[in-house]
Formats: structure tokens, C-alpha cells, sequence
């Protein structure tokens, strides 16, 4: 099991908004993730025909990105990766974020924000804001004291990380393939989750 806090950074997390209209905010264990998986394919995919920079080329293989999701439940079984799903009023899927251990014993202390996605005709209403703060509140409970992550340079996501208060750490030219396969900056960012330490 990777991390020294595994048993804390397992528990299950809901997130209820007072208004039942705007998305419920759930982590996905190992088996519900496998359950959704065709859903989240599907939210990956809207967001590749939209342009977003988010490791996969258009136009989208909806079977390759179904098996991507699949392969991640071992790691969401042995607490290594958190995922969290939002689901809208109808039901669906509409956003989502992974919360990535550190997997060797001098990076204990820090995870990775990744795959924040919000569905194009959800974005707008502080979504993408909240799944953002939802991981960022539970790493900090489960021992995390420094996230990291990395965005393609000028896209909407950077300026959400902004403002919700992560440091710049620099930008990498040709880092990645935008969704048409050009190459693209990209700016890594680090945020502070808790008083510096060890990593034990």
C-alpha cells in the first residue's frame, strides 16, 4: 500500500450541496469506479471534443479511455489514488478529479491533483472550483502536506489554479500534445496543504 497515511486516505468522502440540484460530490471506491467507468469515458470524451489537454488525442477512443479508467482501480483499491465523481441532477456524471500519492518512501508527504474535468455544458458554476477543494481538503486530512500538478499553459484550468492559490513553479516548452497532437507548454504548479515536515 502506498503512502504513510493509507487508512486515512481511503475513507469514503460525500459531499452534499445545500441546493439538491447542484452536484453531489462522491468518492468512487475501487468497484464503483469500475461501475462508472463507461460514464467517465464518456466525460473524458466531451472534454477532448472540446479541445482540453488531457492526455488523450482526438478524435477520442472511447474504448482505450474505458480501459484507461479500468486500469486505475487496483491503485484506488490500495488507497495509492483517490477519485471523486459529480454527479448533476439527472444522475450523470458532469465532473471529476484524482488525487495521486506519492508512490516512493521520500514523497510520503505530497500527491498530485490530476484529471480535474468538468462536461462543457456543466462548466461555469464553480464545478471545477469544488472538486479542486474537495481534493485538496481531504489530502490535507489524510497527511498530505504539498500538492503539485500540471496544466497545458493558457487554458482555463491555469487560470483556476491561480485563483485558487497555487504557485507557479515554472513552465516546460513541448511538454504534451494538445488534442489535435501539437505540441504545447505546460505550467507545473505546487500548493501548501499543511506545515512543512517529514516524510514519515
Amino acid at each position: 500500500m502506498r503512502g504513510g497515511s493509507a487508512g486515512a486516505f481511503h475513507r469514503a468522502v460525500r459531499t452534499e450541496h445545500a441546493n439538491s440540484a447542484e452536484p453531489a460530490i462522491v468518492r468512487l471506491s475501487a468497484p464503483g469506479l469500475l461501475a462508472a467507468r463507461r460514464e467517465l469515458a464518456d466525460l473524458v470524451c466531451d472534454a477532448v471534443e472540446g479541445g482540453s489537454s488531457i492526455g488523450f488525442l482526438a478524435p477520442p477512443d472511447r474504448t482505450g479511455i474505458t480501459a484507461w479508467w479500468e486500469g486505475l482501480a487496483p491503485d484506488v483499491a490500495a488507497g495509492g489514488t483517490a477519485v471523486w465523481a459529480a454527479r448533476g441532477g439527472d444522475g450523470r456524471i458532469v465532473g471529476t478529479v484524482q488525487l495521486r500519492r506519492g508512490g516512493m518512501p521520500n514523497g510520503r508527504h505530497r500527491a498530485e491533483i490530476a484529471k480535474l474535468i468538468v462536461r462543457r455544458d456543466a462548466r461555469g458554476r464553480g464545478l471545477g472550483r469544488a472538486l479542486l477543494a474537495t481534493a485538496e481538503r481531504e489530502a490535507a486530512a489524510s497527511g498530505v502536506s504539498l500538492l503539485v500538478l500540471d496544466t497545458q499553459t493558457g487554458s482555463p484550468a491555469e487560470r483556476l489554479y491561480r485563483s485558487a492559490g497555487w504557485t507557479e513553479a515554472g513552465t516546460i516548452p513541448d511538454y504534451a500534445a494538445d488534442t489535435e497532437g501539437v505540441l504545447r507548454p505546460t505550467t507545473l504548479f505546487h500548493k501548501r496543504t499543511g506545515p512543512r515536515g517529514g516524510t514519515g
